[in-house]
């Protein structure tokens, strides 16, 4: 359980400083940031893994690159899900899911990496 709670910080600060420095994605308030980085885990432990399934020829053909679709569409639907996270268009969430991918890889560098929980 620990390590869940972890992750979801990680993933929460890497959508705070994403909102903060992406102008195309904007969070109105903590109460936002914490639900976003809730629903931002849920989309990707529960939706992302079907829409990878459902365009592995469109990935296959494009070498990969039509991930860059899946995560900016997996961020979307995480920004409709809560109120007081948004994106202005597909681009800024396709930006987005990079830069939270990217930090929350750097922040857990960071983060304690206990055994067993």
């Amino acid at each position: 359980m620990g390590r869940i709670l972890v992750h979801w910080l990680i993933v929460t600060i890497a959508l705070g400083i994403t909102a903060w420095a992406l102008p195309g994605v904007k969070i109105t308030s903590l109460s936002a940031l914490l639900v976003g980085g809730v629903a931002l885990g849920f989309v990707n432990a529960v939706v992302r893994p079907v829409l990878k399934w459902l365009t592995f020829p469109a990935t296959l053909v494009t070498l990969g690159l039509f991930l860059f679709v899946v995560n900016g569409a997996s961020f979307l639907l995480a920004a409709w899900l809560v109120q007081g996270f948004g994106v202005s268009n597909f681009g800024w969430a396709v930006a987005g899911a990079f830069a939270v991918s990217v930090l929350s890889w750097l922040l857990s560098w960071f983060a304690p990496s206990g055994g067993k929980d």
